[in-house]
């Protein structure tokens, strides 16, 4: 075995399966990935006005409109699959304990595939709500986005077309009633996006028991005879992303309303008990429960389907990112940001006369530090607001910590567990209900608090995180039914408002479509109190694995420069100028994968030498900023037992590529390194540097591969440069 592919061999078989999938699939000419379709999205009509497609050259959604509409086709044009194999109704509600379907057809004869000859003889399936026009456009910002700082992308919102199916009741108990199914698709990137309104047009209070947004037939990822469980299943190449997401610091986890279920009309599939997972519903846990007087309407969640050309890991990842960062832009403000661990003016000041000398952009009053985000006595707020204007004159952010979620506030006030008619047994023990009057203060005293004193960033802690409540006697909501809709509409509405005011939002939930900018990395905040050796390569594997499917500069890290739950002199960092190389490696941890830390402390800097180091990294991260934000791949996972690396790529920069790679061990090596630039837009030969040298033309095999020669100091680092030959 050649000896570059020791060190390389898991990158390199990982992303030779990416290539090889893809190309095995692959229909489209070129990649878009690299160089984007130039045909833009659009909504066409065919077939003498009965059928209309979204389409973008990635992807398209055929709609039949008589003898009613129905989706009748979903074809992934980047590898040429049709994808939809039998119709479904477009929505369903149950609307005062009834259940309606909103569009679909009925009368194919074998669900396994969907036949051109088949969808002509098809027939209305659903007679309570008849389909009644269409219109098109383009696409529309559910909410505004003030862009005050940096971010990778400014393009707001994600260029597209848009197309609203209206539908009217029929039978009489939905006379009166319109429900208008809204669909986006968008320039550049595979994904169709989906939501839907009602309006009350009766003479009467309707209610809304539930609603399912989405059905879709897709044609099963694999076949499997015997009855298996649900985890082992294989599920169509299809990631669904919404605004109700919440629970979760990774799409997975935060995903609240896509679910893969079974179709037993599907008598054809082979799994005998008829178990394959293989309809897409989209639909909440539960609710929403809303009620709608005469006049009212209901606006759903959001459904992102982001349709994947391959099974490859590292593709997917992509494609999931390229969506993250157009359907929510604002995940690529990515501001250096320290955490001041006190909050009284003196300690305060000194940390933003540090951040500005130093170049970090924002500040803030971290948890623990004492400040009461909730209070509303002027004399505090005019304080906190003198604070703030004296951090803004140095051209640095401000910003504050609240609590909400995992906090006791009393019986009249907390979720009332469905199961027990009492407190407790919440998602964080404890928790209190956003819609009781504590929630309704609290969310009212919180946006004054932002708004009396200047802050622009809120790192809100324990956002709403899914809680249903059983209370009757809470202001904001009914019951049990509509407390996870009320409450999630509150938590979205806190954040899309600070969007629009160009407030920064740190979460620990998945609220990005929603308007939040960042959520943790991933990680458990008791590594903090490792000795510091060990640290360091947990951080840079909670870096690793954090950004498969989220934007580097979504996740946020950690650094304790002060002790934090306990670990004592072995892991902390003050006096920062008694452990330079440590400190040193955070920020080549952090700053060289393009991620930001929640530097903790009183101080950044504790002498000229640390005060030099800290001015150091942050000037090198602003030079690479770029690309240091740009798509990574995972190359080599850190596992102290020799070197790590990630690859950053971008196929239009001036700097295609950049590596930075680390050396664990206690001895100075050189190592042959595989740099993958496929996705970098490079094809036969590259420029490439180490630091600040001079650059060397290298030619690349003929899967876009380098490969060089590194030698790299004990218990340090280096990083190569890459451009175009």
């Amino acid at each position: 075995m050649h000896r570059h592919l020791i060190h390389s061999l898991p990158a390199l078989l990982v992303l030779l399966a990416a290539e090889t999938s893809f190309a095995a699939n692959r229909v489209a000419k070129t990649d878009w990935l690299i160089s984007p379709p130039k045909e833009s999205a659009k909504v066409a009509l065919a077939d003498s006005g009965r059928r209309l497609t979204l389409e973008n050259g990635l992807v398209r959604r055929t709609f039949l409109l008589s003898p009613n509409a129905a989706t009748v086709g979903i074809d992934n044009l980047m590898t040429g699959e049709a994808m939809l194999r039998a119709v479904e109704p477009e929505a369903v509600l149950r609307i005062d304990g009834v259940e309606h379907s909103i569009g679909g057809l009925k009368g194919q004869p074998d669900r396994a595939y969907l036949l051109d000859t088949w969808i002509a003889a098809l027939t209305n399936a659903a007679p309570d709500f008849k389909f009644i026009r269409h219109s098109t456009g383009r696409t529309q910002a559910p909410f505004a986005w003030k862009q005050v700082r940096h971010a990778g992308n400014k393009t707001w919102p994600a260029p597209g077309a848009s197309l609203t199916l209206e539908f009217a009741g029929e039978a009489a108990a939905c006379r009166g009633i319109t429900v208008s199914l809204h669909y986006e698709i968008y320039d550049g990137i595979p994904v169709i996006g989906k939501w839907i309104t009602v309006s009350n047009a009766t003479s009467r209070t309707i209610t809304i028991d539930r609603l399912t947004t989405e059905r879709l037939a897709i044609v099963e990822a694999e076949s499997a005879v015997d009855e298996r469980p649900d985890i082992a299943w294989r599920t169509p190449a299809i990631t669904t992303l919404s605004d109700y997401m919440f629970k979760g610091m990774d799409a997975v986890t935060g995903n609240q309303v896509a679910r893969w279920t079974v179709d037993p009309a599907f008598d054809t599939q082979v799994s005998y008990p008829l178990k394959t997972p293989c309809i897409l519903v989209c639909e909440p846990p539960i609710g929403p429960g809303v009620p709608l007087k005469p006049g009212e309407g209901l606006t759903s969640f959001r459904v992102w389907h982001v349709i994947h050309d391959s099974t490859e890991r590292e593709r997917q990842g992509l494609t999931i990112r390229r969506a993250h960062r157009a359907l929510a832009p604002w995940s690529t403000e990515n501001p250096i940001m320290m955490h001041v661990r006190n909050s009284d003016r003196a300690t305060f000041r000194t940390a933003v006369d540090q951040c500005a000398e130093v170049g970090f952009e924002m500040i803030i009053y971290t948890f623990g530090s004492g400040l009461n985000a909730e209070s509303t006595d002027p004399a505090y707020l005019a304080k906190i607001k003198e604070d703030v204007d004296y951090a803004r004159a140095k051209g640095i952010e401000v910003g504050a910590y609240s609590l909400f979620s995992s906090r006791r506030i009393d019986d009249a006030n907390d979720v009332i567990n469905p199961k027990t008619g009492k407190t407790g047994g919440a998602i964080f023990g404890n928790a209190p209900c956003f819609a009781s009057r504590w929630g309704i203060d609290y969310l009212q005293h919180l946006t004054n608090f932002l708004a009396q004193t200047g802050l622009t960033l809120l790192e809100h802690d324990g956002p709403y995180p899914g809680d249903p409540c059983a209370s009757t006697q809470h202001p904001g909501h009914r019951g049990l039914e509509d407390s996870q809709w009320v409450q999630w509409r509150m938590s979205a509405d806190l954040y899309t408002w600070c969007r629009e005011q160009g407030i920064y939002v740190n979460q620990p939930d998945y609220y990005f479509f929603a308007g939040g900018n960042k959520t943790a990395m991933g990680y458990r905040e008791s590594n903090w109190s490792l000795p510091r050796a060990q640290q360091f390569i947990h951080a840079r594997q909670h870096i690793y694995d954090g950004t498969w499917t989220k934007p580097q500069t979504a996740g946020w890290m950690f650094v304790p420069l002060t002790e934090y739950q306990g670990g004592g002199a072995a892991a902390t960092i003050e006096p920062l100028r008694e452990h330079l190389p440590a400190y040193e490696q955070h920020l080549a941890n952090n700053l060289g994968a393009g991620v930001q830390a929640c530097w903790r402390g009183p101080r950044l800097y504790d002498s000229e030498e640390t005060k030099a180091l800290v001015r150091k990294w942050v000037t090198w991260f602003k030079q690479y900023r770029d690309i240091l934000e740009s798509d990574i791949l995972h190359v080599r996972r850190p596992d102290g037992r020799d070197i790590d690396y990630l690859v950053h790529v971008h196929p239009t920069l001036k700097r295609r590529a950049f590596a930075m790679i680390h050396n664990p061990l206690p001895t100075e090596v050189e190592r042959e390194v595989m740099l993958p630039l496929y996705y970098a837009g490079l094809t036969d030969a590259a420029r490439i540097r180490e630091q600040e040298g001079r650059s060397t033309r290298v030619r690349l095999d003929h899967h876009s591969r380098a490969f060089l020669k590194v030698r790299i100091p004990a218990e340090s680092r280096t990083w190569l440069v890459v451009e175009a030959p």
